[in-house]
């Protein structure tokens, strides 16, 4: 084994300088890159516009979709949240799709492309429907208990539903790729490029909070103040741009060729586990582990979890004839066993970040409401959308992220030791723990907000909310930067689409969660003679500040959770040439 290792390891010297050029990628018409052209930041400037635009566009919708929803197609106030919550976690459940066909069939940049066409007709169909009263019911006011309003039913409403979810089938499957696909653009085989991943992932957070905060202000004010029809078209309009800027890059990416579905070696994996389930492990069996050479130079580290899934990687010992006819299916590499370990190591990171994203659904429904019920006069002429309250931590933020990369990070790496200054799982603990602020405010504003407008008919300034905002807003820089950044990292070739969607992934369990909880707390808080917490249209009948409790206690907990399973991860077994030599003692199996 040690004859082997020095092998290897003399010949990553003769191969060290061509990482870059060795790794598989190619340009877009198929050719193999050029790495003096192609990749690099300039070519991931493009993909941070495409994600600009994108975000502005769908924020500017999912933001105020309560709103349309509630005033405009006359749904009650808890359906109103469900279809909003609902619509959400599809777009991000629907990630995970978009990076399976990128990483099995179609590549980052025709999934985009593809998909980004199907977001537009989903605005352009919203749009139309918004703006002819013969695709929506009468006008009335859901307020006033003298209108009785008719419910969207029937033609009305499928259309609605379709616009809206060809908007989320497209967005849910670009948002995967735009991270991975600029990330690619960096290859992990060059140092000095690895070393800007980090700060790719922070730019991504800039460019997607810019956007953020553009679509609620200057767009969700167009909804507010001309109307949604026009809103919904301006929506479309930012999303055509952003096809045009991720059109314009196409001569200067760097592409990574589908590699094949990746359920399929990990079911071969399972399947050689099951087989040789009697041959035993030791030490001495890593010699007889089945090893692959790729082009692409980089060394897999074998780790010591989930052993039992090594005897997928191991030749037949008892007959050994049986190696002639051992398949795919009885003979796994490597790299395939430790893929299918990754994928089983990173699901306790991601269930643990559910509950952050079902707060993130708060604030996009109940908050939203919540704003509308409080004093929104900035002057005597002009209204603040409660919508645009969502804007205030991506204000902060657009200020804090260049402050975390230019100061935060070169004073964290100087006792870290690390390029992005923390690691990943530390950077997301920090959020989790943050969080339950966020929902320790909303609480404590909404019993004020409650109290006045029920005891003396007050309304509180919309400001009062605006802490909860704001504490959410520092928290997602941590947690929701730190995942992205986490789950790239850790995937093996082939695999960055879909791990990256995974992080959209808990975004949508998290807003299907918040459904969910909804309707539990409603049916345990409901009884013969008073309804539920959230049952009423009206927040001075509900009990939003209990709900808000409730959450703040599962926040916590979550966070305890997340220290166990942070402590018990350790990281992929990916790592290149130039780290493997500073490894003494561990076994490296290419």
């Amino acid at each position: 084994m040690d004859v082997e290792r020095k092998e290897e390891r003399e010949r990553g010297d003769s191969h060290s300088a061509m990482d870059a050029s060795h790794e598989l990628c190619v340009d877009w018409r198929g050719r193999p890159c050029n790495p003096q052209k192609h990749g690099g930041m300039r070519a991931a400037l493009f993909v941070l516009g495409i994600q600009a635009f994108e975000i502005m566009a769908i924020a500017a919708v999912g933001n105020n979709l309560i709103t349309y929803v509630f005033n405009e197609m006359h749904f009650d106030l808890s359906k109103s949240a469900n279809i909003v919550t609902n619509f959400v976690g599809t777009i991000f459940l629907l990630s995970l799709v978009g990076g399976f066909l990128s990483d099995s069939y179609l590549g980052s940049f025709w999934t985009m492309l593809i998909f980004g066409f199907v977001e537009l007709s989903g605005f352009t169909l919203l749009s139309v429907q918004a703006h002819l009263p013969q695709l929506r019911p009468p006008k009335c006011n859901m307020a006033s208990l003298q209108d009785h309003c008719i419910e969207a039913k029937g033609f009305k409403s499928n259309i609605f539903f379709i616009s809206l979810y060809l908007v989320a089938l497209g967005s849910g499957c670009m948002k995967p790729n735009m991270i991975s696909h600029g990330a690619d653009q960096l290859a992990k085989s060059d140092p000095k490029q690895s070393k800007k991943l980090s700060t790719y992932f922070n730019s991504a957070y800039f460019s997607f909070c810019t956007g953020e905060l553009i679509a609620l202000t200057v767009l969700v004010w167009v909804q507010t103040r001309v109307g949604m029809d026009v809103g919904f078209g301006v929506s479309a309009g930012v999303m055509a741009l952003g096809l045009v800027c991720l059109i314009s890059g196409a001569t200067f990416y760097r592409n990574k060729p589908p590699q094949g579905s990746i359920f399929t070696p990990t079911a071969r994996v399972f399947v050689a586990a099951f087989v040789k389930r009697k041959q035993k492990i030791c030490p001495s069996n890593l010699d007889s582990l089945q090893k692959t050479v790729n082009t692409v130079t980089t060394t897999v580290r074998h780790s010591n979890k989930f052993r039992f899934l090594d005897k997928a990687c191991m030749k037949a010992q008892n007959d050994p004839s049986e190696l002639t006819r051992e398949g795919p299916w009885r003979l796994c590499t490597v790299a395939q066993v430790e893929q299918t370990k990754t994928l089983i190591c990173v699901i306790p990171i991601f269930a643990c970040t559910i509950i952050f994203n079902t707060i993130l659904a708060q604030l996009q429904t109940f908050s939203v409401q919540q704003g509308s019920s409080m004093n929104a006069n900035l002057t005597s002429s002009f209204q603040i959308p409660p919508a645009s309250l969502q804007a205030i931590p991506y204000i902060v933020l657009i200020v804090l992220v260049p402050l975390y990369e230019v100061f935060f990070v070169p004073v964290m790496r100087k006792y870290t030791k690390k390029e992005s200054g923390i690691d990943p799982l530390t950077r997301i603990g920090v959020g989790l723990f943050l969080v339950t602020f966020s929902m320790v405010s909303a609480a404590l504003i909404e019993r004020k907000r409650r109290d006045g407008a029920v005891g003396n008919g007050t309304k509180i300034s919309i400001f009062w909310i605006a802490p909860q905002f704001l504490i959410f807003g520092l928290s997602e820089m941590f947690t929701a930067v730190g995942l992205i950044e986490f789950f790239y990292k850790q995937s093996l070739a082939g695999m960055q689409s879909f791990l990256t969607a995974m992080t959209y992934c808990s975004y949508s369990f998290g807003f299907f969660l918040s459904s969910v909880l909804v309707s539990v707390i409603n049916k345990i808080t409901s009884n013969s003679t008073k309804r539920g917490w959230l049952s009423n249209n009206d927040l001075n009948k509900d009990r939003l500040d209990l709900f808000y409790w409730v959450l703040s206690i599962l926040s916590l907990l979550n966070f305890f959770n997340y220290l166990f399973w942070a402590r018990w991860y350790s990281y992929a077994p990916l790592i290149n040439e130039r780290d493997a030599k500073e490894i003494e003692g561990d076994e490296l199996l290419v």
